[in-house]
């Protein structure tokens, strides 16, 4: 008997370049993606719906409880086994994350570097590498166990956009390669 496919829920806030690695992926095939939701109008709805996939445009609200209820309720109403935050930009509510199993990426090495400016707090901190991760969300900001992490060298006189760019490319493969070994695992422990 064939076993079911995982279903995987993605949140983005902007272009969504790691959105269109995975829907680019034979992930495709090996999983179900059963939404994309975005905060904001982006280009990560647009890339949703010519990939086929179902797309949902949740703004933020003026009260803050009112869209975690929304989100919340969204994503519980898809039923994922995994949802994948993908250059979402919002921080998820403690009840959310404990209720749902959540993957996030990240552009630096974690620990190091936590929050929405990472590129830029390596660069200011004048190091010669930093790179990307993917790990578990739990309720603080960025805090959560280490999955992957792969390297990106600093370039001298490098500038915020072009690092991040070259980091965003290694970042698209990382959750690619992430993703299949998760799915390949949670395959075998059945």
């Amino acid at each position: 008997m064939a076993s079911e496919q995982k279903r995987i829920l993605l949140l983005a806030s902007g272009s969504g370049s790691l959105a269109q690695a995975i829907f680019d992926s034979s992930l495709m095939n090996q999983c179900e993606v059963v939404g994309l939701v975005s905060d904001k109008q982006s280009m990560a709805l647009d890339r949703a719906r010519s990939a086929g996939v179902k797309d949902y445009f949740l703004p933020m609200r003026e009260n803050r409880s009112t869209w975690d209820s929304e989100i919340y309720a969204l994503t519980e109403s898809l039923t994922p086994d995994l949802v994948v935050s993908v250059g979402f930009m919002r921080i998820l509510s403690p009840e959310y994350v404990n209720r749902f199993k959540v993957m996030n990426t990240h552009p630096a090495l974690l620990p190091a570097f936590p929050g929405a400016h990472a590129v830029r707090d390596a660069l200011a901190a004048g190091l010669s590498e930093t790179g990307t991760s993917v790990h578990w969300v739990d309720a603080g900001v960025d805090t959560g166990p280490v999955i992957a992490q792969r390297a990106v060298a600093i370039t001298p006189g490098e500038s915020e956009e072009t690092l991040h760019e070259r980091i965003k490319i290694v970042e698209r493969d990382l959750i690619v390669e992430t993703l299949t070994a998760w799915l390949q695992e949670d395959d075998g422990a059945r």
